[in-house]
């Protein structure tokens, strides 16, 4: 019998994470293409214990993610997006899906796909619909329509997808089984960066769906805080991109002596503060949502300012690193180039201006001290 505790099991969860993120890193230029994507990597981590990780404790698994391990989640994001950000992009949607599952599954849908992710099904998380339209689950409980942006696209075999009776509707979640290397159109996939995500679209006509697929009821896929909330995952994942840019850029400094130059170290200064700076909002904001001491609305404000942090962290990390390391940064073989495409074109997360000022607005509206806002001890 396992005698760890919780907090052994997410240690070693975190040092898997370290791991997988040695290894992707390696991996990463190889799959820098348009029909890339890193399965290696996420063989690795089935084989390492991540695809089963965020299971809950309840259900036999480590529980990563669950109060009070949101920190290790934190971690384990922040490592395999360090290693590989188009990894960390699909490890973060699987990591949503299985929270999800955890979250409205009925008993024995949290059987079988838990079951599922033990034997390393990729779960993901789909619900962008084509422009004025949207993915609708007929009468005869046939599927109609496609999803777009679509990460993991061929790859995920378990897709937690959104229908709707039409455009603006509320959504539905379902759990729909997909054949590897199936319905996946990646073409339209010519992106700056990030291009060993496999982000595409997939067809979905005809596909038959019974009631055990239904997950939840209508709208509970837009149920705060969770539904924004959830979003300092993604954070977590784009920090670590972060810190790999410093880093090759902290190695070039070092490998060309360039360090005396007080320029230089004024940059790296001030990057170091840009990165330590976002890894504190990731970290709060972790701690924010899995504690659950605020209301909804302010929940979900600070997890909105944690994004627009941790972006403009990166935008001045790439800036700064561009400036000290030069042309030699925009050359293919120098490993500041890819990393920089993938970082700049995570950074592009939907409604950023919304999330800004809805924040500002939540923020406008709160009375007491501004140190008081976010603290759920005088919120109750």
């Amino acid at each position: 019998m396992d005698q760890r505790t919780p907090s052994d099991l997410a240690d070693d969860a975190v040092a898997a994470a370290r791991q997988a993120a040695v290894t992707a890193a390696r991996r990463a230029s190889e799959q820098d293409r348009d029909d890339g994507f890193p399965a290696e990597d996420v063989a690795d981590l089935g084989r390492f214990g991540l695809l089963a990780a965020p299971i809950p404790a309840d259900a036999g698994g480590v529980g990563l993610g669950e109060e009070p391990g949101a920190s290790d989640l934190a971690v384990v994001l922040r490592l395999v997006g360090y290693g590989s950000l188009a990894l960390g992009r699909i490890y973060e949607g699987h990591v949503n899906a299985l929270q999800l599952v955890a979250r409205y599954g009925t008993p024995s849908q949290r059987a079988r796909l838990f079951t599922d992710a033990r034997d390393g099904h990729l779960f993901g998380v789909w619900n962008t619909d084509p422009p004025g339209d949207c993915l609708k689950l007929g009468d005869d409980n046939r599927l109609r329509g496609v999803k777009t942006f679509a990460s993991g696209a061929g790859f995920v075999t378990r897709a937690l997808v959104t229908v709707k009776r039409g455009p603006g509707a509320a959504p539905l979640m379902l759990v729909v089984p997909l054949e590897s290397g199936s319905r996946a159109d990646l073409s339209g996939w010519r992106a700056h960066g990030m291009r060993a995500s496999a982000t595409g679209t997939v067809d979905f006509e005809d596909i038959a769906v019974t009631a055990d697929g239904i997950l939840g009821g209508w709208d509970d896929y837009h149920r705060q805080p969770v539904f924004s909330g959830g979003a300092w995952r993604f954070t977590a994942v784009q920090l670590g991109g972060v810190e790999a840019v410093f880093d090759a850029w902290r190695g070039h400094l070092a490998a060309t002596g360039r360090g005396d130059d007080p320029h230089q170290l004024a940059r790296l200064g001030e990057g170091a503060i840009a990165v330590a700076g976002a890894r504190l909002w990731v970290e709060r904001a972790a701690r924010v949502v899995s504690e659950d001491d605020l209301a909804p609305e302010r929940i979900v404000a600070f997890v909105n300012l944690a994004r627009l942090a941790v972006e403009k962290a990166g935008l001045d990390v790439l800036q700064l690193a561009q400036r000290s390391v030069g042309l030699q940064g925009f050359l293919r073989e120098h490993p500041l180039e890819q990393l920089s495409r993938d970082l700049a074109t995570y950074l592009r997360q939907p409604a950023p201006d919304r999330a800004l000022t809805t924040a500002a607005a939540e923020i406008l509206a709160g009375t007491g001290l501004a140190g008081d806002l976010f603290d759920g001890r005088n919120e109750r």
